[in-house]
């Protein structure tokens, strides 16, 4: 059975916010479905189950409205196995080498469930589980507040952590998303999300005609299990080099040893610094669409994946399978293995601090 509870602002003009109760998953709690939608025709519809942006329509530079966010028709397919479709990946987003990293002199040991690695917070990261949610319309914006406790050792990550992430929908079409954590004990975290975007708005077509542009001199080499070997490598007059617009297909089948260990772009690239807490880190463009869509953070890396993976075994939206390099993500973060590598910035989180941090989609067309 089916019900819809809807909450929404009186004013046509005025972001909104609606939810629906999808279904009752086999441990008896309701997937919930929430829409924001602005007066642009700008809608993004999320799930409490891994906190999953199920969909993001754009207008195209005809006014043409399309779902750019790969994803399921089916919200309860999200149960199932996926590659973190729109999910909040977390404690630690990314991978740790062998699973296992110290804190003051302790050693845990995590899921190993990516080869030799910890991947995106293990078997059961926040992408599979339930959050508390709430929504909120105001004259400007509509926002989905979700609330998750991480309890002690869960995953085997120490400290009971309390996470809240905010998505909030603006009058000026641009998503944001708001991260805070705190914990009761000295332990790591590094969230990110991990939406799979096609401007084009064709899930059957390839995203190596997307133009991109990263805001990084750098990226980190990856060693043969995709783990950084700890250096800073130059973009330049490499693959890698995104310091202007390019396609993303441009230099995707190079003889490159990075690319080839990846499967094509699979990297974490090392923002440049700037005086402003939030850094235009990447801009992504589709020339036939018009549709730009602009990644703001105040994190130190955004990990540039191109879908290498989707095998078309997975069923898209509307029909058809998703194969190899039908979407792409720009996850923001702090840098893979983190904990491990004493040259990168940390990711410890003690007791008595709150974890904050940011990251902004700017959708609009050329």
């Amino acid at each position: 059975m089916l019900f819809i509870l809807v909450a929404s602002c009186n004013k046509n003009d005025r972001p909104k916010v609606d939810k629906m109760v999808i279904a009752t998953s086999m441990k008896d709690q309701n997937i919930e479905q929430y829409k924001l939608e602005n007066s642009n025709g700008v809608v993004v519809e999320l799930l409490n189950l891994g906190g999953i942006i199920t969909s993001i329509k754009t207008p195209d530079s005809s006014g043409k409205i399309a779902d750019i966010a790969l994803g399921f028709d089916d919200p309860k397919k999200y149960l199932e196995s996926h590659p973190y479709f729109g999910a909040i990946i977390g404690r630690f987003g990314n991978r740790i080498a062998g699973g296992s990293f110290s804190l003051d002199n302790k050693d845990y040991q995590l899921a190993v469930n990516n080869g030799s690695n910890h991947l995106h917070g293990g078997i059961k990261g926040f992408d599979k589980v339930f959050w508390d949610a709430k929504s909120f319309s105001a004259i400007n914006a509509s926002r989905v507040v979700l609330h998750y406790l991480s309890k002690h050792m869960e995953e085997g990550y120490p400290g009971n952590l309390s996470i809240t992430v905010t998505y909030t929908l603006t009058s000026d079409d641009i998503l944001k998303v708001r991260y805070e954590a705190s914990t009761d004990q000295k332990t790591i975290i590094n969230l990110t999300q991990h939406s799979y975007f096609n401007l084009s708005g064709d899930f059957a077509s390839q995203i190596l005609d997307h133009e991109l542009m990263i805001n990084a001199d750098a990226f980190l080499a990856v060693d043969e299990n995709q783990i950084p070997t700890g250096a800073h490598t130059a973009v330049a007059q490499t693959p890698f080099d995104f310091s202007s617009f390019k396609t993303i297909g441009k230099d995707f089948n190079a003889e490159n040893k990075q690319l080839e260990i990846g499967n094509g772009y699979d990297h974490c690239f090392v923002i440049n610094p700037s005086e402003t807490a939030m850094v235009e880190a990447a801009v992504v463009q589709h020339p036939k669409s018009g549709r730009v869509m602009k990644v703001f953070t105040d994190q130190p890396g955004v990990q540039l994946y191109t879908g290498n993976f989707l095998d078309n075994t997975l069923t898209a939206k509307n029909g058809g399978t998703y194969g190899p390099q039908t979407g792409f993500c720009l996850e923001t973060q702090h840098f893979p293995d983190a904990p491990n590598q004493p040259n990168f910035p940390t990711t410890t989180l003690n007791p008595g601090e709150t974890f904050t941090s940011e990251t902004w989609f700017q959708f609009s067309v050329k």
